[in-house]
């Protein structure tokens, strides 16, 4: 097997599925990872080079024995991206506090459980990368967001101290921050009134992570910031 492996995390309906089949393109098998069995057994009929893995990111059980299986099916994957999200709306007050833990789980611990455990073969390689999506949460807590906004703040720290660490070694860590609504058929549904020109498309996002991880290693970006050309920020 000599085509990369890239690993994706939270394969959803948007970001997750775009990602897949931009990597599946470019000539990755490609391993999806996610909760939801009936959507995963879908994108794997749609892209003959990936593989579906039922997982949830915040059980390091699980991920040791999902990591386990795509190595031997697939390879040692030189691209990692952790797209999974936990997320809730509240105010500190109103948040139930399992929840604040269950979103850190999987959103930082998630990252941390993933890169622990893929990391050590990409430093042995000399290259690698590993990406985690974030929001506008990742920088500022607004009062709507507490039960969100202080795990996507952690998640970012993580990324950025593992991007200090690996760097130096030969893997790319990176953080992209998406600013904007994702066009998606719910978030359109809860959010009707929005102009188009506020939605950012998956792919859009997609294309900005394959870039990301194919850059030049003499010029690596880290905190990376996507908007849509409408958006007041």
């Amino acid at each position: 097997m000599t085509a990369p492996v890239c690993l994706i995390s939270g394969v959803g309906p948007g970001t997750g599925s775009a990602l897949a089949r931009k990597f599946a393109e470019g000539g990755y098998r490609v391993a999806l990872l996610a909760r939801n069995e009936e959507r995963l057994a879908a994108l794997e009929k749609e892209l003959p080079s990936a593989k579906a893995y039922r997982c949830d990111v915040s059980d390091p059980e699980q991920i040791e024995r999902v990591a386990s299986a795509v190595e031997r099916d697939l390879g040692n994957p030189s691209v990692v991206v952790h797209n999974a999200v936990g997320g809730a709306f509240g105010t500190f007050r109103e948040i139930d506090p399992a929840i604040l833990n269950r979103n850190f789980q999987i959103n930082t611990m998630g990252l941390l459980y993933l890169a622990r455990r893929f990391v050590p073969a990409m430093v042995d390689a000399g290259k690698g990368a590993i990406v985690a999506t974030g929001n506008t949460s990742a920088l500022r807590g607004k009062p709507g967001f507490a039960g969100f906004a202080p795990t996507k703040a952690a998640q970012r720290i993580l990324a950025e101290a593992m991007a200090r660490e690996l760097g130096p070694q030969g893997v790319h860590v990176a953080y992209v921050i998406v600013d904007a609504m994702i066009d998606l058929e719910w978030t359109r549904k809860r959010w009707p009134d929005r102009p188009d020109q506020f939605c950012i498309k998956p792919r859009a996002i997609a294309d900005e992570i394959w870039h990301l991880v194919h850059q030049d290693r003499s010029a690596w970006s880290f905190n990376v910031e996507l908007r849509p050309f409408g958006e007041n920020w």
